[in-house]
């Protein structure tokens, strides 16, 4: 990682492109390499404006810069899925599982370079002819059996996947949820078009805790992310915000930074998975920031230490524990891994 602000006019060994058929929005990276090989697997949701959609699984080889894609592993989404994830290392199975978001949590076996077979369709609605979207989810590490949802019907639901039944519900917020984050085994987070962080324990489901509230009332908070490193420190977006917001749950309702470089709305942030104090953004204006966060922020706000820029607009960004020295963005229908 370079230290100077600096634009990265990214050269072929630092940046590796893959053209997809159609526009790309979900995006994930396996947590282990693939067994038969050493390529690390990357899941890529289609984002087209109806029904009919895709999941394809393509491979990365670090070695050769390459990325393949495999007909064998390409599925029909319902929907575009809103999110995508592979169960975490902790969970120990032969195969890779893969969840996604949509009308339904689903989650799908990857059997090497064979086959993507559905496992199983969670549905938590009682009333079979209605369901409410999920806007996203978030799979527990430390117990990898839970997986918890969110939902625009205000609620968020914790699955037991081992045994495909309903944990818990809750009401989380007065409107729609748009994310969800895992800080501990028993500890999550969300935000809502309500415009507020909460906290939630399994072990306390009646209470919440505020953590931050959107300066202008009724701003829709995005997305967040829980910093893996240090659980202390959490970030959101707000819509149509150029700012990141940096919060510590020690001290709830002001920022400890707000990030405001972009020139446009962000959409898509991510903290490193090696490092506690660094988190990458990306948003409308193209580009990718990657920041250090200081000790203490100046009286002029902080300047990122490197950036790219993409073709257009970009609408998601991952930072994988897998891949810890690439950075994988999406825009329109291209998925890049930028080296860092």
């Amino acid at each position: 990682m370079e230290n100077s602000t600096q634009e990265s006019h990214l050269r072929s060994e630092n940046t590796v492109t893959y053209e997809s058929p159609y526009p790309l929005y979900a995006m994930a990276i396996s947590s282990t390499a693939s067994r038969a090989n050493q390529y690390q697997r990357i899941a890529l949701g289609s984002f087209i404006e109806d029904y009919n959609n895709r999941i394809d699984i393509v491979s990365f080889d670090p070695e050769t810069l390459s990325i393949k894609p495999h007909q064998n592993l390409s599925v029909e989404h319902p929907y575009p899925p809103t999110k995508l994830m592979f169960s975490p290392s902790s969970l120990h199975k032969s195969n890779d599982l893969l969840a996604s978001s949509g009308d339904y949590l689903r989650l799908w076996e990857v059997r090497d370079s064979a086959s993507v077979e559905p496992v199983l369709v969670l549905n938590n609605s009682k009333t079979s002819e209605f369901c409410a979207p999920l806007t996203s989810f978030d799979w527990n590490d430390i117990e990898p059996k839970r997986i918890g949802t969110c939902s625009i019907d205000t609620t968020c639901t914790i699955w037991d996947i081992e045994k495909g039944a309903v944990e818990t519900q809750l009401i989380a917020h007065d409107k729609e949820v748009y994310d969800i984050a895992w800080g501990e085994a028993r500890v999550f987070a969300s935000v809502s078009a309500d415009g507020s962080v909460r906290i939630f324990d399994l072990r306390d489901k009646e209470h919440s805790t505020i953590i931050y509230e959107s300066p202008r009332p009724d701003t829709p908070l995005l997305r967040l992310a829980w910093n893996k490193q240090d659980l202390r420190y959490m970030a959101t977006i707000l819509m149509d915000s150029n700012k990141v917001v940096i919060l510590d749950i020690r001290s709830p309702t002001v920022p400890v930074a707000e990030l405001e470089r972009h020139m446009a709305s962000v959409n898509a942030i991510a903290w490193a998975p090696q490092s506690c104090r660094h988190i990458c953004s990306a948003g409308d204006d193209s580009q990718a920031l990657i920041w250090e966060l200081p000790t203490m922020a100046g009286p002029n706000g902080i300047d990122p230490m490197s950036m790219c820029s993409a073709a257009s607009e970009i609408n998601q960004l991952q930072w994988s524990a897998a891949l810890p020295d690439w950075i994988a963005i999406a825009f329109s229908n291209k998925m890049q891994l930028l080296k860092v």
